[in-house]
């Protein structure tokens, strides 16, 4: 049985993982799909405290493993398919197999979410994507006109970095204004390669017959006017929902699915925490879920050490 199972591995994660692991308490980190998660998808972090220049989020999430592996942490590559928290110790089924757990620190982060319109699912990896990072500089983007949707922090970063590959980006985005930070806004403003097409919707994505990306359909919400956009790929960027479908029935969320903590990280199972994105709708950066995932991983120290005295 182990004593702690961290189901996550991203900064929450790996930062339950170090603090757990410097306590003695050899956690077991369950990476997911997504070893690293979303944070592994972003080319330069800017804004986390210790690198200056910047760091490659593949990088940082690399690092924060090893770190937390040099003082005892375990890595397994798994996907935990379902999980028993009915009685303790848990029990977890991990790629078939049960693992129990005398703790649980949920850190499952979240997922990119879809615009839900005719096209995007049949056109994913076709010229669909979630992730300008991953595949912007794929051949068939690069020197072509490409569409980024969002107006938030991370449709700027996306479009700012796709004007390396694309002929021009266009940004479309439902209000007239953009909801990114000012410097992200006056990034997106400044350059020359970005066209903003503003107060407009994606209703449709062309053309599944032709089974790739060749343009957009428009519904400028002001004037409801409909319109073409030829483009070669379409980049979604309209934020993220949280991983908590595996704990559904078990793990008390609220109306949007966020897992909301009783007292501390603690959630309504005792001897069951939380940290990270997969309970922040909020803030959303990688230090806030860093010092969530140190919160926990102290959480649980006290509670073991409660437990067993």
């Amino acid at each position: 049985m182990e004593k702690v199972v961290i189901i996550g591995s991203g900064p929450a994660g790996w930062t339950a993982a170090l603090y757990t692991a410097r306590a003695q308490l050899a956690p077991l980190v369950l990476t997911g799909k997504q070893p690293g998660g979303l944070l592994t998808t972003t080319s330069i972090v800017e804004n986390f405290p210790g690198f200056p220049e910047g760091v490659d989020g593949y990088e940082l999430m690399t690092r924060m493993q090893k770190q937390a592996e040099r003082f005892g942490a375990k890595t397994s590559f798994g996907v935990v398919e379902s999980v028993d928290f009915s009685k303790n110790p848990f029990a977890l089924t991990v790629d078939g197999e049960t693992v129990e757990a005398e703790t649980v620190i949920i850190a499952t982060g979240a997922s990119h979410k879809h615009i839900g319109v005719p096209g995007e699912d049949l056109l994913e990896t076709k010229g669909v994507t979630y992730c300008a990072t991953c595949d912007g500089a794929l051949p068939v983007f690069r020197n072509q006109p490409l569409v980024v949707v969002g107006g938030g922090d991370s449709a700027c970063e996306e479009a700012l970095y796709l004007t390396r590959f694309g002929s021009v980006v266009y940004l479309v985005h439902r209000r007239d204004s953009l909801r990114a930070s000012k410097i992200m806004a006056e990034r997106v403003r400044a350059h020359a390669k970005i066209k903003p097409i503003w107060d407009s919707a994606v209703t449709e994505i062309l053309d599944v017959k032709q089974d790739k990306v060749t343009g957009v359909k428009l519904k400028n919400l002001k004037t409801g006017l409909e319109s073409v956009l030829d483009c070669a790929g379409v980049f979604i960027a309209i934020g993220h929902g949280p991983n908590t479908e595996l704990f559904k029935g078990q793990i008390e969320t609220d109306a949007n699915g966020f897992i909301a903590p009783k007292l501390g990280t603690m959630t309504n199972i005792s001897g069951v925490f939380v940290a990270g994105d997969c309970a922040d709708q909020v803030y959303r950066q990688a230090i806030t879920a860093a010092g969530a995932g140190c919160a926990a991983a102290i959480d649980t120290e006290r509670y073991l050490s409660a437990r067993n005295e």
